[in-house]
């Protein structure tokens, strides 16, 4: 564990915007509140686990270590805690078992899985035992302090609303505090990677990529494990405005600097003090406002509409997002020059969802989980079939995560309980079959390396889907996947490792 350059105390979780656009603000943890929480940690590495007991202790947490699994089974058969941090890989009693015991010997526990090999198979069989949430190694002092700060929390809501961690956890999702972030294909897991490096710093992020890809989601990641993360993320969505309208709602306005300004009201860059600015569409702002808004950027001095003066010092840190392409932008006068090397001090750029194919049945099978909750809870999930699964797994996805989300929210409202998703329960994408989703990879890259190449590259998509789709017939047992797939278990690793699906973490080949 490293300690990052800028020290710092535990943060709250995110205060993330709602649909709403508003921000709920959490309270700040005091001495007496930490000082009540009992933390347990266990890890065989040594070093590892008195660094993190050190941490915790300094922020005034009481904490026990056991470096044994089985030590820590019968610790936890003996004793309560409110905060159980475990690390899977340990031997001979594993990390997994250490986590299912620690929930089933009490349901309010929330317990936090750190491993040295993250992967997505390791990080959903350890949320499907109950896990609260997953920290992957290395990680540095502050990280840890800023998801035990979330975690405790969410053991004090506990402990006053009397709800378990788990129905904690899915109201911050429904609202939109608990972002979600899960992809395993390289060139999303590069940006997340990318994303998780800047979130400690004050950087400006410049986020590119197609609507629905997942931009406003990368935002909310950084936001999550930055220092300012116990302050409001607040977006604001460039292109949805008039210019005067959007003018008023970033910096303010005066009583009486228009029809209708009846009373002074402070702007979004005031509400973001403390915390970040999400700027998405940001190409859509107009040439006077951006100039306007770099100010903001070069002094923190906010003034707000119809004022002669300044009205707010403000310290906010600046994401911003766009689904067009800047330099076309920049080449056409439309954006500003200074204001985009001032905003992309670190870009970002989010792949669409029709580049990373072996994700579409892990994020099928979470938003099928996500919405059956919702709108079903109390009831079994339904499981997809293999029908759908292919249907999924051949649509071009022109509207990437968002539309996938909608596909599966309409499925779970018109499912009958207790029924698995068929293909044909997916109207919006039965019709289009795989012909659809070959001949529009085709048409994307037909200028790029001629015939040969667009076909290398169906090829590998091939290779991929039917990857993903065994890897989930088997349930992520590696083994019996190859044995699916009627290839052996030598050939099958390797294509894991060229399409860069990585195996599972358990290390079991059974």
């Amino acid at each position: 564990m490293q300690r990052s350059a800028t020290s710092r105390g535990p943060r709250a979780r995110s205060a993330i915007l709602s649909p709403n656009n508003s921000a709920t603000p959490r309270r700040t943890l005091s001495a007496e509140d930490k000082a009540q929480l009992q933390i347990f940690l266990v890890d065989d590495e040594r070093s590892l686990s008195e660094s993190c007991a050190m941490v915790l202790q300094h922020q005034g947490y009481k904490v026990s270590t056991c470096r044994h699994g089985q030590e820590a089974i019968h610790t936890l058969q003996r004793s309560t805690f409110d905060i159980v941090i475990i690390d899977l890989y340990l031997t001979p009693v594993s990390g997994m078992d250490v986590l299912r015991e620690a929930v089933k010997a009490n349901r309010n526990t929330i317990a936090i899985v750190i491993t040295g090999n993250p992967t997505v198979e390791s990080s959903l069989e350890a949320m499907s035992a109950g896990a609260w949430d997953y920290l992957p190694k290395p990680f540095s002092a502050t990280q840890l302090e800023i998801i035990v700060g979330r975690a405790a929390h969410a053991a004090l809501e506990v402990r006053e609303s009397h709800e378990s961690p788990r129905a904690i956890q899915r109201h911050h999702a429904d609202d939109g505090t608990q972002p979600f972030v899960l992809g395993n294909s390289p060139a999303f897991r590069q940006a997340i990677d990318l994303a998780r490096k800047v979130a400690p710093t004050d950087a400006s992020v410049f986020i590119t990529g197609e609507s629905g890809a997942g931009k406003e989601v990368i935002a909310q990641f950084i936001h999550r494990l930055s220092r300012r993360s116990n302050k409001a993320l607040v977006a604001v969505n460039c292109a949805a405005l008039p210019e005067q309208l959007l003018e008023s709602e970033m910096f303010g306005h005066c009583k009486g600097a228009f029809t209708g300004a009846v009373r002074d009201k402070p702007g979004l860059l005031e509400t973001a003090n403390g915390g970040t600015l999400f700027l998405d569409e940001l190409i859509d702002m107009s040439k006077p406002l951006q100039a306007k808004l770099l100010r903001v950027i070069q002094d923190g001095v906010v003034r707000r509409v119809g004022s002669e003066t300044t009205d707010a010092v403000v310290s906010v840190r600046f994401i911003a997002a766009t689904n067009q392409d800047p330099q076309d932008a920049l080449k056409a006068g439309s954006l500003r020059e200074d204001l985009y090397y001032r905003l992309r001090v670190v870009p970002i750029h989010v792949p669409p969802l029709r580049k990373r194919p072996e994700e579409i049945p892990i994020l099928a099978n979470h938003f099928l989980a996500q919405y059956w909750a919702r709108h079903r809870d109390g009831e079994q999930p339904p499981e997809l079939s293999e029908a759908a699964l292919r249907v999924l797994l051949a649509h071009p996805w022109r509207g990437n995560v968002r539309e996938l989300q909608n596909v599966m929210e309409h499925a779970v409202v018109l499912l009958e309980p207790g029924a698995e998703v068929r293909a044909e329960d997916l109207p919006f994408l039965a019709n289009g079959g795989p012909g659809e989703a070959v001949d529009g990879a085709v048409q994307a890259d037909e200028d790029e390396g001629g015939y040969y190449g667009a076909r290398d590259r169906l090829v590998a998509k091939f290779d991929r889907h039917y990857l993903a789709r065994v890897i989930l017939r088997a349930g992520g047992n590696l083994s019996k996947a190859a044995r699916i797939a009627q290839i052996d278990r030598t050939t099958f690793y390797r294509m894991m490792e060229r399409h860069g699906l990585q195996r599972n973490p358990s290390g079991d080949l059974q």
